[in-house]
């Protein structure tokens, strides 16, 4: 099935706490989901798309659910707002209206990673683009499982600095050198659209 669209939203994702900023900014179908915001939220990043999310707009949590990524029986308990709805089966449209609105993306629930998010821009889609697109952005997306802002800024201290007794364990942890001052926005790939189950082609009409 094919979802028909003839504007693109440009977001602005703004990762909470950490500073310098960490940033992206990114164009999508209108018809998008919430679900589908939060794969292309995930590549963007740089996340691995571990854990629960959620969307905080206004009075309304949009959360993942079995057509999103997972369900657990933590899944209730961490419920924020008074009315909730599907991530998978909610459109952007349906609470996105207008330029300049910000929202809020959660990620990973214990490690609670807040994203603001604000539609900069409603604009037409070009017929030669496949999106989504990353325009731009600025450093590297802390590690899954760091244990939030105050882990992530830890484990920076521990890499940048040799004769730290844990240094050598961290960066096998990593996998090797991390540069927190490092994107490349050449090396952006939007995987998840290849990747997971039930997607639908997406056609400028």
């Amino acid at each position: 099935m094919e979802k028909e669209f003839n504007q693109i939203y440009q977001f602005k994702i703004t990762l909470e706490g950490v500073r310098p900023p960490i940033w992206r900014r990114i164009q999508v179908p209108e018809t998008y989901s919430f679900r589908d915001l939060h794969i292309a939220i995930q590549d963007v990043m740089g996340w691995g798309d571990y854990h629960l999310y959620e969307f905080h707009v206004d009075d309304v949590s949009i959360e993942a659910d079995e057509e999103g990524f997972c369900v657990d029986a933590m899944w209730k308990a961490f419920r924020h707002k008074s009315r909730t709805a599907s991530a998978g089966k909610t459109r952007l449209s349906e609470f996105i209206k207008k330029e300049k609105q910000k929202f809020r993306y959660l990620y990973d629930l214990g490690d609670n990673w807040k994203h603001k998010v604000e539609l900069e821009k409603i604009l037409p889609g070009k017929k030669d683009i496949d999106y989504p697109i990353c325009i731009t952005g600025k450093r590297a997306c802390p590690p899954d499982d760091c244990e939030g802002v105050w882990g992530y800024e830890n484990f920076l201290e521990i890499i940048d600095d040799p004769n730290h007794s844990e240094h050598e364990e961290m960066l096998e942890w990593i996998g090797g050198d991390f540069d927190p001052e490092y994107f490349d926005v050449k090396e952006i790939h939007f995987r998840g659209l290849m990747t997971r189950n039930k997607r639908s082609k997406q056609v400028i009409v």
